[in-house]
């Protein structure tokens, strides 16, 4: 049976074990500890830069009397260090075989884990991923944790500063609601380096740049997402949110942008962002796109950017109020006064800006800018996650682009070179816009649009009526097949010329017999761009 010591426990820390690898602010609390006459234990890097500094060390070895071992692989893993954390001050028989054993306390654990993420995502070779894989430092910091009510850990260097503030007002003993909170940030992080450890194993039999079989996808998943910002509300007022990232994660995310001015973003804000960002992804030429909530009311591309935002926002002026501008170019002085002119513009994401057009458009106060370098240089995510009640849909990304090669004209009628690449802006548009979705497009601008519609003969009505007189002569774009030939149709008596549809419908014969009768051409993908 366990006896309990009686008596108040001593307060006083003697003795803390260092070993870090984001050295920041590790000397100056060093230098506190031993001004404090706290001995301080320590080995490798952290062990030479303390030394460096003027403070005295013990090193690991030393302390345990045992040699560091297998290149560093072994060094901390020594029944004196867990032992020194672990024993329960309270209790008679501990205290009696640590004395027994000669062993001594350790009150303090001060350590980071071997950057285990950051070395995945500078993409260093898998032996120097493996290498900083962290054996000794969970150990440590999961025994100090579990003993939490003895032995403080610190595991990050922003706890520094409290940790200072706390000892001071203390005694030395520090209080009960920190040491407590130190422990649950212990148990916090290494969940979080193992899901991305777990996470890096899982996805390495599948390259990123391949698409992915259900065979493929791991039996488990981690999340390891860190809060970037809280934001003000979610869709709605009365809902609350946070916007969270991908801890480890190399992929192109708009929570890397910088904004450079207007008010916080909003929880809306975010998703049309996120929205504007796959599409001006996935256009060469200079592109721009006007969305309202997170489709595009107009989208263009042209030889220069003024002119393929010009054409963008004519494209349906009216719904370009309050919009997410997208624009793939670095934003010019003649792009930014035709933006200021806009009027009211809620965003604008871009690559960067000239610094007379960040000048210009910082003038009105409410309007957000944000700056994303890495937009066209760093890849997108290859995986997609979407929330469902109680659990989560998986799929690889749609990032299929239709080449010229892949059509396949059906209609006895062929298209113009310039139909082609208008059919081809317009699908690959399409996989962007929400279904049942149809564009109609005049050259490299989408003049009219229908998204969200529960039948698709009601999208080619819409997207007709908006692109009105511009639709004669113009190509329409379908994100999947017409089950019915009457969107044909419809398409035909508003002047379309030019259809391009992924096909597969049953009554495909019929909606090419009536594109025939028309005159007009019709390609077939064979790729559909869903988007629910």
């Amino acid at each position: 049976m366990m006896t309990m010591t009686k008596g108040k426990k001593e307060n006083k820390m003697k003795r803390a074990l260092i070993s870090v690898s984001d050295k920041r602010g590790i000397v100056e609390l060093a230098k506190f500890l031993q001004d404090e006459g706290i001995e301080i234990i320590s080995t490798g890097g952290t062990k030479q830069a303390l030394k460096d500094a003027g403070i005295k060390v013990v090193p690991v070895s030393s302390f345990t009397g045992a040699p560091e071992i297998l290149d560093g692989r072994v060094k901390t893993l020594h029944p004196k260090i867990a032992a020194g954390i672990l024993f329960r001050r309270e209790v008679e028989e501990d205290r009696e075989q640590l004395d027994s054993l000669d062993y001594k306390p350790i009150d303090l654990v001060i350590v980071n884990l071997y950057p285990f993420s950051q070395t995945v995502a500078s993409g260093k070779p898998e032996a120097d991923i493996i290498e900083n894989i962290d054996i000794g430092g969970p150990t440590l910091i999961r025994a100090a944790a579990k003993n939490f009510s003895s032995v403080a850990v610190l595991v990050n260097p922003d706890q520094y500063d409290g940790f200072v503030k706390d000892y001071k007002a203390t005694g030395g003993a520090l209080s009960p609601a920190l040491r407590r909170s130190y422990a649950g940030a212990v148990f916090k992080m290494i969940n979080e380096y193992d899901a991305a450890i777990g996470n890096y194993f899982a996805g390495s039999a599948t390259p990123a740049t391949t698409a992915a079989s259900p065979a493929e996808f791991p039996a488990e998943i981690s999340l390891h997402l860190k809060k970037n910002a809280d934001l003000r509300y979610g869709e709605n007022p009365h809902q609350v949110a946070a916007i969270y990232q991908s801890v480890g994660d190399k992929s192109l995310s708009i929570a890397d942008a910088e904004q450079l001015a207007g008010k916080e973003l909003s929880y809306n804000n975010y998703v049309d962002l996120d929205s504007v960002l796959g599409m001006i992804l996935d256009f060469a030429e200079p592109f721009a796109c006007v969305v309202k909530h997170t489709n595009p009311c107009g989208a263009a591309s042209a030889s220069t950017l003024i002119e393929a935002y010009r054409a963008a926002h004519d494209a349906d002026p009216m719904s370009a109020f309050g919009s997410i501008i997208g624009l793939n170019r670095k934003v010019d002085m003649a792009t930014a006064q035709l933006l200021h002119e806009t009027q009211f513009v809620e965003c604008v994401l871009a690559p960067d800006y000239d610094a007379d057009a960040l000048a210009l458009l910082e003038k009105k106060k409410q309007r957000r800018l944000l700056r994303l370098p890495t937009i066209g240089k760093t890849a997108p995510a290859s995986r997609w996650l979407r929330a469902v009640h109680g659990g989560f849909l998986y799929q690889s990304a749609d990032r299929h682009t239709v080449t010229e090669a892949e059509l396949n004209v059906v209609t006895k009628a062929k298209p113009t070179p310039e139909q082609i690449k208008s059919m081809l802006f317009g699908f690959q548009l399409i996989k962007h816009i929400k279904s049942n979705a149809i564009a109609i497009l005049s050259g490299t601008t989408m003049v009219g649009m229908g998204c969200g519609q529960t039948s698709r003969v009601d999208a080619v009505e819409n997207a007709v009526k908006k692109a009105g007189a511009r639709a004669k002569g113009a190509v329409l774009a379908s994100d999947a097949f017409f089950p019915m030939p009457d969107g044909v149709e419809t398409a035909v008596a508003a002047g379309v010329k030019a259809i391009i549809q992924p096909g597969g419908s049953k009554k495909d014969d019929e909606a090419i017999a009536a594109a025939d009768k028309a005159g007009i051409s019709m390609v077939m993908t064979g790729i559909r761009h869903f988007k629910h």
